[in-house]
């Protein structure tokens, strides 16, 4: 994507909602942009607007970046993402790291609807990602000259997982933590492709995540990886997989994201690298 585009995109941004750096970019996925009206002082950058984003969007993703405060942080939230199976590159999908590193903030927080592998994850539950399994066949650092070979074994942040897990239970809300499986989608996977993802060592499935989770990695950013359990994966459940339930899902979920979400920046305060 062309840097004019993203500095003329960091540009609006800085004007309207003041040149400090921001603190935090949230990325949210399918079903979960409600966040988004919890921020205060909110200024809205439409996709459309700015050459530097793709073209083309999915049902349930807003389409805008929204810059605010959140708990006292300047918060970029990403009501919307982008994903290989539109046509893009993996360093394509992972535009909102680009963004989130120009505009200064050093921590992101990826938010995704996912396919529950293992069976005790419920529609409805939340898991704090602990690695991944990387099956797009692309890497967003795929022709990258300057030092592209970046170690991903501490790729997640893990220490806030037991803080945000006591939260969680008080709250009532199912909180696990596992290894998420990137597959490049549009189709959902076969009942095959589950059962070897299990054999893998993988208890949910998603179709984004990681390309933004590696380049941010490669940039330094601070990563957290938080998805909704919207459905249970091919071969697992009685009724056919689709779209709208993950949607379904994700609206009901996006009040449990919020209260996750102000407990991770409480403890991100509490707990700085």
């Amino acid at each position: 994507m062309p840097q004019s585009g993203i500095d003329q995109l960091a540009d609006a941004v800085l004007r309207r909602c003041g040149d400090d750096p921001f603190d935090l970019a949230i990325v949210l996925g399918s079903g979960l942009g409600a966040l988004a009206a919890e921020l205060d002082q909110a200024e809205e950058f439409a996709y459309g607007q700015f050459p530097c984003f793709p073209e083309g969007s999915v049902a349930g993703h807003a389409g805008r970046l929204v810059g605010g405060t959140l708990q006292g942080w300047r918060v970029l939230l990403f009501q919307g993402r982008f994903h290989l199976y539109q046509g893009l590159s993996a360093r394509q999908a992972a535009l909102p790291a680009t963004i989130a590193h120009r505009l200064g903030c050093p921590r992101l927080l990826l938010t995704s609807a996912v396919g529950g592998i293992e069976p005790a994850y419920r529609p409805g539950d939340f898991v704090y990602i602990a690695d991944h399994i990387n099956l797009l066949g692309d890497n967003p650092l795929r022709g990258v000259d300057d030092n592209p070979f970046v170690d991903l074994s501490a790729l997640y942040r893990q220490d806030l997982f037991s803080g945000l897990l006591t939260r969680a239970r008080a709250l009532g809300i199912g909180l696990h933590r596992g290894v998420l499986a990137a597959m490049p989608g549009p189709s959902y996977e076969t009942p095959a492709e589950i059962r070897m993802l299990r054999l893998l060592g993988a208890q949910v499935v998603s179709m984004s995540m990681v390309p933004e989770a590696i380049l941010a990695a490669y940039l330094g950013l601070e990563v957290v990886g938080l998805s909704l359990v919207a459905n249970a994966a091919a071969g697992l459940a009685s009724q056919p997989l689709n779209h709208e339930e993950v949607l379904a899902v994700g609206r009901r979920g996006a009040e449990q994201l919020s209260a996750l979400a102000r407990e991770l920046i409480r403890l991100w305060q509490q707990n700085p690298v």
